[in-house]
């Protein structure tokens, strides 16, 4: 009994304590994502080129991310990095992705703490998918990954215009420093 009363109090600390820092929820308009992706072109290796500030991302330099198709369907994620320079430890986190929106396929659901998830949604994808902007519908995460570890300034900057636009505020967007 004291085993179920301690864990119903952490879990409601937890949920409690999210809402509290988030804040009061602000509306936007519908964020569209990508009409359709092709997994199996998606799946592989994407360098993170710029992203917002998350807690889970303090500190990392030389971000990459690789999506490969697990048998029951979902994809397996796995994010490396390199803490604070290009020497530093190596940070890797696995996790999931469940598709949520079997239409397109651009709605995902990550998780790399069952039973927490969050969304991911492919916004936008580069010709041939080259480079791919991912975020989430309340815009508290953004990222604009790539195939290759840069991408032209002119299209960086393209892209961070057209997000602005769609409510993203990307005042605080921090560039990962490459390491190859």
């Amino acid at each position: 009994m004291k085993k179920i009363l301690l864990t119903t109090l952490t879990l409601g600390f937890i949920i409690g304590s999210q809402a509290w820092c988030m804040g009061p929820q602000r509306t936007y308009p519908e964020l569209n994502t990508v009409a359709r992706v092709n997994l199996s072109a998606y799946l592989g290796k994407w360098y993170e080129i710029v992203r917002l500030p998350l807690w889970f991302e303090k500190d990392c330099v030389g971000v990459t991310a690789e999506y490969s198709l697990k048998e029951d369907g979902r994809i397996d994620v796995r994010n490396t990095c390199k803490k604070n320079t290009c020497d530093g430890q190596t940070k890797i986190a696995h996790g999931v992705a469940r598709v949520t929106d079997a239409a397109s396929l651009a709605k995902l659901k990550v998780s790399f703490f069952w039973p927490f998830e969050g969304d991911y949604w492919i916004l936008e994808l580069g010709p041939h998918y080259s480079y791919s902007v991912v975020g989430s519908p309340d815009r508290n995460s953004f990222w604009i990954l790539s195939r290759t570890p840069t991408l032209p300034e002119s299209t960086i900057q393209d892209i961070v215009k057209r997000f602005e636009a769609k409510g993203f505020n990307l005042d605080t967007l921090v560039r990962t420093q490459r390491c190859e």
